[in-house]
């Protein structure tokens, strides 16, 4: 009996952590770099997407059946919309008479211009039409949101960001069809605070329409962004801003800033709010992760965060019963004819040649003008403790390896070239050499270890198993950080085209599961 009163004591002490991991789950909910998340739900089914920057493939594709439990299953664009050249922001998804629509920013090719494009799909899961840029408006026009009002569609978008005027929020009617602007643009909301102003959505909810939006810097290690709201009893204004604005902010606690988000309706009504963050602390490594906060109304009739105005990390899961999967490690063996579709590479200054066969990546490229410094291919590192580990298989003089990579003017590269192995800095586009030592060797394993997103530490070994750290050459990637995106962990060429980097395979580990 004493024993099986112990055994009942055990279940009893256990039933609270049971029911706290079933009830609870800690965000991000996307790992990786993903910033200005657009969310929509078809049917049981919920898919995001988000900036890519200047990485393609453009425009990452991700769907949850939980709102919780994220999988990356394409991108928007697999190839760059033949109107733009760089710039991918804030794609918006919107789902209209049985079709997926995605109106998103690019820089217009011949101007050099962010405007605001429209593509379609009959799935998130298929292949997107583009059909071009759609709002032409002033030195930029960017963060599109639409908005079905009983059946007539609006557009609105941040307009004047680049010019000696407060920032405004611009609507437009739609076509039918959502692909054209019908009649002229019209005022929705001013920043007269001069805070900024971005990022919008629009939902109802009884008498009034509501504009959630986000205000201050919302990029980099200074980002301070956080979240707005203002309501009005007509679509088209005038709008009142909150008096206890702002409803969601970081600077203390689990983040340093969140904001750009969207609404997803749960089937019962309940409204849960996607925007990124950034990590206080080393997951600031992480880069504008995507999390998920629950919004309910007040008695006054404005909204507000369940778990109040702080952003925090630990939240209630949107349905019973959800559990929140574990951080997972990445590797790709190359098998098959095609890259995972994790990967990704730096377009402004190389066209990638990524060729998957028998068990190999063969890897090069075409520089483009401005590139000087090789092909990267890369993933979104989900924790900032982490190895990566590689096999070149190939020797030849180009430079292949591993890479901690911001741009093509600053990054690191950990590799081989002809008969050396050498561990090489490029920053502001100046090459540094921090170790080299003759390997004649054809094929060699590499390692990278990463601390707290920005202290790296570099192994090699003849046969993956035994690892010889080289000492005195652990470095920091401050420098890394690109003004909106941070660094990202892959493969890297320099080279002659038809003197490709051969690998085997790639790995990348996460050291500490949680942040």
């Amino acid at each position: 009996m004493r024993k099986f009163g112990t055994f009942l004591s055990c279940i009893c002490l256990a039933l609270p952590l049971v029911a706290q991991e079933q009830f609870f789950f800690t965000n991000p909910v996307i790992r990786g770099d993903v910033a200005d998340p657009s969310m929509i739900r078809i049917d049981d089914t919920y898919y995001a997407t988000g900036t890519s920057s200047e990485w393609a493939p453009y425009y990452p594709v991700f769907t949850s059946r939980d709102l919780v439990n994220w999988k990356q299953i394409g991108h928007i664009f697999a190839k760059k919309p033949e109107w733009t050249s760089n710039s991918f922001w804030a794609p918006e998804l919107f789902y209209h008479n049985n079709k997926v629509y995605c109106y998103y920013t690019a820089r217009q090719k011949d101007t050099g211009i962010s405007y605001i494009g429209v593509a379609t799909s009959d799935s998130p899961l298929h292949e997107f039409t583009d059909y071009g840029p759609i709002v032409e408006y002033g030195t930029e026009a960017i963060d599109a949101f639409v908005y079905d009002d009983s059946g007539q569609l609006y557009i609105s978008w941040k307009a004047y960001g680049l010019d000696k005027r407060p920032i405004e929020l611009l609507g437009c009617k739609l076509s039918i069809d959502g692909l054209r602007l019908e009649g002229e643009p019209f005022s929705l909301l001013v920043d007269s605070e001069d805070q900024g102003m971005e990022g919008q959505c629009h939902f109802k909810h009884g008498d009034y329409y509501y504009i959630i939006y986000s205000a201050h810097g919302c990029c980099g290690p200074g980002s301070d962004y956080d979240v707005y709201v203002a309501r009005s009893k007509n679509y088209c204004g005038p709008y009142e801003k909150y008096r206890g604005n702002p409803i969601l902010h970081g600077g203390e606690g689990d983040y340093m800033s969140c904001g750009h988000g969207t609404i997803a309706m749960t089937p019962d009504g309940r409204m849960f709010y996607m925007c990124h963050a950034y990590l206080n602390g080393a997951g600031f490594y992480t880069g504008r992760q995507p999390i998920l906060q629950e919004l309910e109304m007040t008695d006054d009739h404005w909204i507000r965060f369940k778990t109040g105005h702080l952003a925090v990390a630990k939240q209630h899961v949107p349905f019973a019963g959800t559990r929140q999967e574990p951080l997972l490690d990445f590797e790709d063996n190359f098998q098959g004819n095609k890259l995972k579709v994790e990967w990704n590479w730096n377009y402004p200054y190389s066209d990638i040649d990524a060729v998957v066969k028998k068990g190999q990546l063969s890897l090069s490229g075409i520089l483009k003008r401005g590139g000087e410094h090789g092909t990267a291919l890369c993933l979104r590192s989900q924790s900032p403790d982490y190895t990566c580990e590689t096999k070149v298989v190939n020797a030849n003089q180009s430079l292949k390896g591993l890479t901690l990579y911001g741009d093509d003017k600053n990054h690191v590269v950990w590799g081989t070239s002809g008969d050396k192995l050498l561990l090489k800095v490029v920053k502001d586009n100046v090459e540094s050499v921090l170790y080299e030592t003759v390997y004649p060797d054809k094929e060699i394993y590499l390692k990278t270890e990463v601390e707290r997103g920005y202290i790296f530490h570099f192994f090699w070994s003849k046969d993956g198993k035994t690892w010889n750290f080289v000492n005195n050459t652990s470095s920091e990637g401050n420098d890394l950080i690109r003004w909106d995106r941070v660094q990202r962990p892959g493969l890297l060429h320099n080279g002659a085209k038809n003197s490709p980097a051969e690998f085997a395979y790639f790995k990348m580990r996460i050291k500490k599961r949680t942040l």
